[in-house]
């Protein structure tokens, strides 16, 4: 069933709110998903850096003197540590070593999520404990997605969670199932995209990331996941500066969308709205079939 939120600001006042009013959001939608939850904030960027998020079954060994032993890689870092997740921030022409380093270094760590941008957390657990774990109400940004999953594709675990990152400051959420992403996970593989997991909706986050390294927008990448995505699918995509939202054509899973002059909101459910600031004179509409919604801080959409 899984249960899907959103959030794209648009007056910058709201933006230290932001983890507040995501977190009030995905827990309202618990019982569309017990086994596991996550959230991708997209904050402020830091000039010539990036970010790596990062997760480990055994946090107190493997984060443990790993900014030392980054430096001793060669590998100037500072890691800061949430729980069960780290972030690590090094110059941005170097964000691509970290995964090679840390398979190295710290072969048990898995790369959550990269980018100027984002940070991604996600756990197994009730979204009211994920949320708390990672003190994600203090959060601030710009925009950011979250997803609470019943899962019918591969196994509960933190890989499994929701949201899929397979490019940078790229993320994807999913309620709904594919059924020809076997084929297209290998045709993506055949592309150089690496996969963590089974499951269908990395499959989708990795399909909208190649097809905007080919020199798509946001938009049009959704656009044309509507003809070479086979199943039922509400999506929920963050981009750097972009957030959006499509339907399949028969649009049998629920969704309800909300903008006012402060916000585009998107919800599972109405009630994941309803506490928004302003919501009683938001323009609230459930999205159209095979329609792509999306809205961009850097350009007009």
């Amino acid at each position: 069933m899984c249960g899907i939120v959103g959030l794209f600001l648009k007056d910058r006042s709201l933006e230290p709110q932001l983890g507040a009013l995501l977190s009030d959001m995905l827990i309202t939608m618990t019982d569309r998903g017990p086994d596991s939850a996550g959230i991708a904030v997209y904050g402020a960027a830091n000039a010539g850096k990036a970010k790596v998020t990062v997760q480990s079954l055994d946090p107190d060994v493997d984060f443990s003197g790993l900014e030392a032993a980054l430096k001793a890689a060669e590998l100037e870092a500072s890691v800061a540590v949430k729980s069960t997740h780290a972030v690590i921030e090094v110059a941005a022409d170097q964000a691509g070593r970290v995964r090679s380093v840390l398979a190295s270094l710290r072969p048990d760590i898995r790369i959550m999520g990269s980018g100027d941008r984002v940070e991604i957390f996600k756990e197994t657990g009730l979204p009211k404990d994920v949320v708390a774990r990672f003190d994600v109400r203090s959060m601030s940004g710009t925009h950011g997605i979250g997803h609470t999953r019943m899962a019918t594709e591969s196994a509960v675990t933190t890989l499994g969670a929701h949201p899929f990152s397979t490019g940078a400051d790229q993320c994807l959420v999913h309620n709904g199932s594919l059924s020809n992403h076997n084929n297209l996970r290998r045709e993506l593989a055949r592309a150089g995209i690496e996969f963590e997991t089974q499951n269908d909706s990395e499959v989708a986050a990795a399909y909208i990331t190649a097809e905007m390294a080919a020199g798509k927008n946001l938009g049009q990448a959704l656009t044309s996941a509507l003809d070479d995505l086979d199943g039922f699918f509400t999506f929920v995509v963050g981009t750097k500066s972009g957030f959006g939202v499509v339907r399949d054509a028969i649009a049998c899973k629920p969704a309800v969308m909300a903008e006012t002059d402060q916000y585009v909101a998107f919800g599972s459910e109405y009630r994941a709205l309803a506490s928004l600031p302003g919501i009683e004179t938001a323009r609230v509409w459930e999205p159209e079939p095979a329609t792509v919604y999306f809205w961009d801080h850097e350009n007009a959409a």
